[in-house]
């Protein structure tokens, strides 16, 4: 893929994007904003799925902790969005870069004509050179942060890989708190190791999933799982890797080898066998 202009999702994770207080992290933030402009300067098309509006909204609200009932996380997610999406025009903004925010909903994803308007947004704002930025809008919509369970939507790994697939992209990448997928649980297990590239998402793949991950966020190695298998089965590779790593989204755009790389069908056909 060396040299190849791509449409990229790039998804951040709450724990990618927020301190442990709940409280934007500033740096990230304006790291992301300035390595996706970039990447559109070379002429990438470049799509954003954000986490971290309930935290943020926790923290801006100066809750102890995440709210227990719906309405009060509805209204955290609802003064967190505002908040980080206010942060992520600046940055985008000092970087000469138009943005745009679109919040989902599972309707929005699963009635075809409602499907079919968004994606002639998402590719009318590309073709203007704008980043959408992207997250399901918590405030009227409960799957996720209700019952924890996926349905349509239900986690932002799901959602990225739903709007990658919708946008007929090359390539989406989960950055979170992890360096990829391991054989094994690296906390538990010294000797576990990374796997850098996976091409079928096999019974013992699937395996390997653990638990949910940090308070602040939903997602645990499961939803990215999940994730893998709808953006390969649409054609698109997907890589997970650490956002603690900010800049190595450039070795990840030009294909080398960082994270875990999962190779869809269409990438297998036309990658160069290893010698």
């Amino acid at each position: 893929m060396n040299g190849k202009k791509q449409r990229i999702v790039v998804k951040a994770g709450t724990s990618t994007l927020t301190h442990e207080s709940g409280a934007p992290n500033l740096r990230r933030m304006e790291q992301l904003a300035r390595i996706l402009a970039d990447l559109h300067g070379l002429g990438h098309e470049v799509i954003l799925v954000f986490s971290g509006a309930i935290a943020a909204g926790t923290a801006r609200l100066g809750l102890e902790s995440r709210p227990g009932e719906l309405r009060m996380k509805q209204a955290a997610a609802a003064v967190g969005q505002c908040r980080m999406m206010h942060i992520f025009d600046q940055f985008f903004s000092e970087y000469n870069q138009a943005a745009a925010q679109i919040l989902l909903s599972g309707d929005d994803v699963a009635d075809p004509g409602r499907a079919e308007h968004l994606k002639g947004t998402f590719f009318a704002l590309m073709e203007m050179g704008v980043i959408p930025v992207v997250n399901e809008n918590d405030s009227v919509s409960s799957a996720e942060i209700e019952t924890g369970q996926q349905k349509i939507l239900g986690d932002n790994d799901s959602l990225s890989a739903i709007v990658a697939r919708l946008c007929r992209a090359d390539l989406l990448v989960l950055l979170s708190d992890i360096d990829g997928l391991y054989d094994a649980d690296p906390k538990k297990n010294p000797e576990a190791k990374l796997l850098h590239r996976v091409e079928r998402l096999t019974p013992e793949i699937m395996e390997m999933a653990g638990g949910a991950g940090s308070w602040r966020g939903t997602g645990g190695m499961a939803t990215k799982l999940s994730a893998a298998r709808i953006a390969m089965d649409a054609g698109c590779d997907m890589v997970i890797a650490n956002g603690a790593g900010m800049e190595k989204l450039y070795d990840i755009v030009e294909g080398k080898e960082t994270g875990t790389r999962f190779f869809s069908e269409r990438s297998c056909r036309h990658r160069i066998p290893d010698i």
